[in-house]
């Protein structure tokens, strides 16, 4: 009896304490909606079950030597598979509807308002006391960064400023650019008229072979001279493109945009899952993680839309306001959104090349914002 008491105390049943069972259930429920429901399930997948594995009693794998350990200290903390994934992303994106429309490069500039806008809301919160909302100055950043809408420069730039909050701002961040469909057009509608919404836009011209390989090499040497904190996540993006545009390396760009950005993809859900631990998600600190990005992202479409509409009144060729909700960079969901409401409002107006411009924008915008937060800081 001496021996079965003291094999029962080394099972995972009776070791388990209440957080563990929690995280376990919040990461179920995770995967459920990744299945069931479509929320970014290559992401939330990974995490959710790296979440489990991280909080399973006894078996050790987010500790040193683990295997959810090892991922996050190669991966994360020396931030290479956020800039891997950037380079995959790179390797998928066509720039070219921002090229044949640069006025669209405003508009994801624009979005990034939600960025530097809860940021000092953050702090503001934090210096009137109100409790789940008590930041450092590198927490407040990290957690602004939602607002970009890209998980991963999000996790980058979280990984070097608030590591230990890189659980729930990767959850946070996921969450909310699954919600999209959700989030934006009550937004929309509630900023745009009818009217503003049927506004039709001619079509684009075409953009060269020449101008597509050329730009990702003119924007990473204007970016680097400019901000240089902002190169890695830039250069890589450049890279992936300039991989993908230039025609002569198609085994590289197809390696890039497909088989790596999966295997880092899954190695990346894992490490974040591996954060998912009680002590570091249950606490009140984690609600107020996700009320700002919320704030946050709603902002930047807010920002985004607001930003045609006054360009609209500048000048004498329209735009529809939808696109500027595409400013924040959740491709190409948010462009998807933008062409969905479009549809609505006039059955005939087909915005989706116009809002991949935007879209494709806010991709740069994101990343220039974290060069900038990393810049001041860090």
């Amino acid at each position: 009896m001496d021996k079965l008491f003291e094999l029962w105390q080394t099972t995972g049943i009776y070791q388990i304490e209440l957080g563990q069972l929690i995280m376990i259930l919040i990461c179920l429920v995770m995967i459920y909606l990744a299945i069931r429901k479509g929320f970014e399930p290559l992401l939330l997948i990974p995490i959710g079950f790296g979440g489990i594995l991280a909080n399973m009693p006894v078996a050790g794998m987010a500790e040193s030597g683990g295997l959810l350990y090892m991922f996050y200290e190669v991966g994360l903390l020396t931030t290479v598979f956020p800039l891997l994934i950037f380079m995959g992303v790179g390797a998928m994106t066509d720039f070219g509807p921002m090229l044949a429309n640069p006025r669209t490069l405003l508009l994801g500039a624009a979005a990034q308002f939600g960025i530097f806008g809860t940021l000092l809301g953050a702090l503001a919160l934090t210096a009137w006391g109100i409790p789940g909302f008590e930041f450092t100055m590198k927490e407040a950043a990290s957690i602004a960064i939602i607002g970009g809408a890209d998980g991963p420069t999000s996790i980058y730039v979280t990984s070097q400023l608030a590591p230990h909050l890189l659980g729930p701002i990767a959850v946070a961040a996921y969450a909310y650019m699954a919600l999209v469909p959700m989030l934006q057009p009550p937004i929309m509608r509630a900023l745009t008229t009818e009217k503003e919404r049927a506004i039709t836009m001619t079509q684009l011209r075409v953009v060269s072979k020449t101008e597509k390989i050329i730009f990702p090499i003119l924007l990473l040497l204007l970016v680097a001279m400019l901000l240089p904190s902002a190169a890695p996540l830039v250069g890589m993006l450049c890279f992936g493109n300039l991989m993908r545009e230039c025609g002569v390396v198609e085994r590289l760009a197809d390696t890039a945009r497909n088989a790596l950005i999966n295997i880092v993809t899954i190695a990346l859900g894992l490490a974040v899952g591996s954060k998912l631990n009680s002590e570091a998600f249950l606490q009140l600190t984690t609600l107020g993680i996700l009320v700002l990005g919320a704030v946050a992202f709603c902002a930047g479409t807010a920002a985004g839309v607001l930003m045609a509409k006054l360009m609209n009144l500048l000048s004498k060729q329209q735009i529809n306001p939808l696109i500027g909700s595409a400013g924040v960079s959740a491709v190409p969901m948010a462009a998807r959104v933008s062409n969905k409401l479009g549809l609505e409002a006039n059955s005939q107006n087909f915005l989706l090349m116009h809002a991949m411009g935007p879209n494709v924008a806010g991709v740069i915008g994101s990343a220039v914002a974290a060069g900038i937060l990393l810049n001041f800081v860090g």
